[in-house]
């Protein structure tokens, strides 16, 4: 116990804090152009089938990695010299986020919705661009042993800062309207750039060699091979690539199927918006806070195949409390139990996850592999889980809550089986793991 308790110890570093302020940047924007102008285009009386069309503003976070190779071989010409690579790519990109969070506030939706939109992507293309940077930050910065900490502290600084984007936003709007909202949030985004100017740039690999080879379109096709070929076969040449890739769409699958029919199993309950705002809302991130510390802590203790191991076992036995709400009905006592453990075992699940993912990375390729990666991970979240509705209203509400449970095993098969060849090729984690 002394030695769990003392590795919380990890958080006080001031690498992890940097972190966390980063994350936040990085999350403050995601409301902005999701929840936060959804509800601002609402009450403007937006039509609905406009408000649904906007969501495709969220476009850019999914194909992130298309132009993440740019982000990660290109310097900036006079900046990365003195500030270093992910500085000045930071530093170049969060003033341009500010200030198109900044003209979104100002634009009028009702008036210009094509101006509104064109901006509200423009938001989404810098967010995401800003991501590419501190998702390579954070894996170079940070040592072996800090990394699922690490994942555990850019999720919290992420998901208060689209607190600060949802609610702090709704707040700023009552008192002075949504364009002093967006002042505010673009004025937030200075955040991240004090971090970032404050914080030394990371180890990361120097910048290769100038390209050579005749003619400007010998260099540019030598360039492509280094920044956008080298990485993605980098990837696929290592051992057992595809079963890995399998695995990172798989993991949280099961666990985000569940979440997909959260919402409307508490609806068909009977739950009430407050009652569903006190616990899922704020009793629910609470949970999911310290569920992102704990996983960061078993990171730390266990290793990165041992805690993933750990909290998907338990990621899949928290779907089951899914079926337990259905038989408990409208019980506020099961509610909470029932949130509070999906969100404590689901962050502990996503902080391991972060981690793994982190140390797939070469330094070479940080950031676009981390982008792949990412993007990957975000199909099983996304693509796959979408059949969760038709799934529930063909079953009905307990047999889809144990399928959501059995839709897990996949990804934990093909984790023991990649923990079993790991320890094949090393014998020596066997005496170290059991």
């Amino acid at each position: 116990m002394a030695g769990w308790l003392a590795a919380l110890e990890v958080y006080r570093r001031p690498r992890l804090i940097a972190i966390l302020l980063m994350g936040f940047s990085s999350g403050l924007p995601l409301a902005l152009t999701f929840a936060t102008l959804s509800f601002r285009l609402a009450e403007l009386g937006v039509s609905r089938t406009a408000i649904g069309l906007f969501a495709l503003v969220g476009v850019p976070y999914s194909v992130k990695f298309l132009w993440s190779p740019l982000i990660d071989r290109l310097p900036i010409p006079w900046m990365t010299a003195r500030l270093g690579r992910r500085r000045s790519w930071a530093l170049a990109i969060q003033p341009l986020l500010g200030l198109a969070i900044l003209a979104l506030g100002l634009a009028d939706p009702r008036a210009a919705p094509g101006l509104t939109a064109a901006l509200a992507l423009t938001v989404a293309f810098l967010s995401a661009s800003q991501d590419i940077v501190i998702d390579a930050y954070r894996i170079e910065l940070l040592t072996a042993e800090e990394q699922g900490a690490g994942a555990a502290a850019t999720q919290w600084g992420y998901r208060f800062g689209m607190l600060a984007a949802s609610a702090g936003a709704l707040y700023a709007a009552s008192f002075g309207g949504w364009r002093f909202a967006y002042g505010l949030m673009a004025a937030l985004m200075g955040v991240g750039m004090v971090t970032v100017w404050f914080t030394s740039e990371p180890d990361g690999e120097a910048l290769p060699d100038p390209l050579s080879g005749h003619g400007a379109l010998a260099r540019v096709m030598a360039w492509l091979e280094r920044a956008v070929a080298a990485p993605f076969r980098d990837m696929l040449a290592r051992e057992q690539a595809l079963v890995i890739l399998a695995f990172v769409i798989l993991y949280k699958f099961g666990d985000a199927l569940a979440g997909t029919m959260s919402n409307p199993l508490y609806v068909s309950l009977g739950f009430s918006k407050v009652e569903l705002a006190n616990i899922a809302k704020i009793y629910g991130f609470i949970a999911s806070l310290a569920g992102l510390g704990l996983g960061g802590v078993v990171v730390l203790r266990l290793g990165v195949m041992r805690a993933l191991l750990l909290c998907g076992v338990l990621q899949m036995l928290a779907n089951l409390m899914y079926a337990v709400q259905v038989w408990a009905g409208h019980n506020q006592a099961a509610l909470a139990l029932t949130i509070g453990l999906e969100n404590l075992l689901g962050g502990m699940g996503s902080a391991a996850f972060v981690a793994y993912l982190s140390g797939l990375c070469r330094l070479a390729f940080t950031a676009t592999q981390y982008a792949l990666l990412s993007s990957l991970a975000a199909v099983g979240r996304t693509t796959l889980s979408a059949s969760g509705g038709a799934l529930a209203d063909a079953f009905g509400w307990v047999p889809f809550f144990l399928l959501s449970a059995v839709a897990c095993l996949p990804g934990l098969l093909l984790l023991v089986w990649l923990m079993h060849r790991e320890r094949r090729r090393d014998p020596s984690l066997a005496a170290a793991q059991p």
